[in-house]
């Protein structure tokens, strides 16, 4: 008798990973814009937080290694959004902890939110 043969998920398509990265981050309350060329996308979630993905893996800079002069990065398998957002998630709460909103992009985000609803 043969063994069935173990089916390995394919990559998907940059662009449909970054779609699928950038959902699952809105899940966790977590807003991004995605962009794509040139056989990559980027998911651009924060002030010094960008996500690249080639549709094999994400990859984004978590920290700066000051002894190499260079930026330490962390990635996750591209099939695998729903983790690789989580991990993003804290990243990206870290981030706002140290880089809050200017006071004139925090004033035109309240005065949208106001806006939107209808208190405006």
């Amino acid at each position: 008798m043969m063994k069935p043969e173990r089916q390995t998920l394919a990559p998907p398509l940059p662009l449909t990973a970054a779609e699928s990265l950038r959902r699952a981050l809105a899940r966790h309350g977590v807003f991004a814009d995605v962009h794509a060329g040139f056989g990559l996308a980027l998911v651009s979630v924060w002030v010094g937080l960008v996500v690249w993905c080639d549709g094999e893996r994400f990859w984004w800079c978590t920290a700066w290694d000051s002894g190499r002069n260079r930026p330490v990065y962390a990635w996750h398998p591209a099939p695998d959004s729903t983790r690789a957002a989580r991990r993003v998630a804290l990243r990206y709460a870290d981030l706002r902890k140290t880089h809050p909103l200017s006071e004139v992009v925090s004033d035109l985000v309240s005065a949208a939110s106001r806006q939107c609803d209808g208190t405006l």
